[in-house]
């Protein structure tokens, strides 16, 4: 039995030690193994594009594909994990997707890479928000914002390795061997999960009572109450909104950023995969950085509504202000430096958008999250084409611009918004600030 003492409110609830560590630590893994899934055709994109000759427009939209049904599913995804529970559901998604990401390797033109594409966003589009239902489950609540910022950067960290694990495969094989390699990824994560994860942390093998009383309570599926729908689009829409101008911004870089390199600065796959994976690794330090400073706030004594939309608007505005030298061209070190940064701070905002509905919605965590990123996806569906179609029309400059003005509408709508926690207690409907969540102690 292990014993554990109760965490100083300013350091928060320890993980050390602890089984849900190790739950946390199987989560990034898959959220790194999604990124690489959904990121890897950029990379291979310029040797697909002249494979089957397609214009920058067409490129746009087999990568938008992806993001239609995985904007349109985003509230279904979280209900989802709600009804079966996050360990059935992701090892179902998981093994779907990794038969979505090989059928994209299979590909022989232009319809078979779009349902390819359909497929991936159709399986993917239930894993964070299910992911989200595991960790409002096995994390303290005090420490959403650390737990949603370490999981996001181990995407991008999935980001930054996709560019240079693709070139690798490409070097070696062809584009096609990228997508076998990084399916097979994907079915051996599930594999790992199903044998591992449990629902219900007392369920789960060694964990102790010390640990088990710093948990949340589990809602089941019979004492759970009913979704309050109209509250919650209340609450989660205008976090929905700036949802979508970060992803917007989000899927410029994770899109185009490697044909942007290599067409404006004539550089070979090593080189751009190099300076993309560069540019990928500022979001890993964004994303840890972000979840602890709102965390931060909280243990000081702020409540989580100040905390997150603070960083929120820090994070919008730095991204802003490094994007525009882009809108004016700029030389091939000059670009590079200004995306890092400008992704750095675009990624302070990830943990804290993903920190919102389990702070607002903590018993419907799961559909509360898929609400929210469904701006992400109409984000990706919207995004890669606009682009593309700027792209092929007038050049980077425009689109540049397009997402700098996108970035501003965001950042005034998070200093805004101020979304409060819903609760059922004792039957009823509670609408309340949310407080600063500390460790008992």
């Amino acid at each position: 039995m292990t014993t554990a003492t109760p965490a100083a409110p300013s350091k928060g609830t320890p993980f050390r030690g602890r089984i849900r560590g190790k739950v946390l630590l199987l989560l990034c893994f898959m959220y790194a193994i999604s990124y690489i899934d959904r990121t890897n055709i950029s990379t291979a994109l310029p040797h697909i594009t002249e494979e089957f000759g397609f214009t920058e427009t067409t490129a746009g939209l087999i990568v938008s594909a992806f993001s239609l049904p995985y904007a349109l599913l985003q509230v279904f995804g979280g209900t989802i994990s709600e009804k079966f529970g996050p360990r059935r559901a992701l090892f179902v998604i998981t093994v779907l997707w990794g038969v979505a990401t090989l059928w994209t390797g299979l590909a022989v033109g232009f319809w078979t890479l779009f349902a390819a594409r359909l497929l991936l966003g159709l399986t993917e589009a239930a894993a964070f928000p299910s992911a989200t239902q595991a960790m409002s489950r096995w994390i303290p609540r005090d420490r959403n914002g650390f737990a949603q910022g370490v999981v996001h950067s181990a995407a991008r960290l999935g980001n930054a390795v996709a560019p240079l694990l693709v070139a690798y495969f490409i070097a070696l094989s062809g584009w096609r061997l990228a997508f076998f390699a990084t399916a097979a990824l994907s079915v051996a994560w599930a594999v790992v999960w199903f044998v591992f994860f449990r629902d219900r942390p007392e369920a789960a093998k060694g964990i102790g009572r010390a640990e088990l009383a710093e948990l949340p309570p589990v809602e089941t599926r019979a004492t759970r109450p009913p979704v309050p729908w109209r509250q919650m689009a209340k609450q989660i829409l205008p976090v929905t909104f700036v949802d979508f101008g970060y992803g917007w911004t989000l899927w410029v870089f994770l899109t185009w950023i490697p044909t942007f390199l290599s067409s404006t600065y004539d550089l070979e796959i090593s080189s751009f995969a190099w300076f993309t994976s560069g540019v990928l690794l500022a979001g890993v330090v964004g994303d840890t950085v972000g979840g602890m400073l709102s965390d931060r706030i909280i243990h000081r004594g702020g409540d989580s509504r100040n905390a997150r939309r603070t960083i929120l608007v820090i994070g919008l505005g730095g991204s802003l202000l490094c994007l525009l030298p882009l809108v004016f061209g700029q030389g091939l070190a000059v670009a590079t430096v200004s995306l890092a940064l400008s992704f750095f701070f675009l990624e302070l905002c990830n943990a804290n958008l993903w920190a919102i509905p389990m702070d607002v919605a903590p018993q419907w965590s799961g559909t509360a999250s898929g609400f929210m990123n469904t701006g992400f996806g109409i984000a990706g569906v919207v995004s890669p084409i606009v682009f593309g179609v700027l792209i092929d029309a007038s050049g980077w400059q425009l689109p540049f611009g397009l997402s700098c003005v996108l970035l501003a509408a965001a950042a005034v709508v998070a200093w805004v918004m101020k979304p409060q926690r819903l609760t059922v207690t004792d039957g009823r409907l509670e609408v309340g600030t949310p407080a600063a969540e500390r460790p008992a102690s």
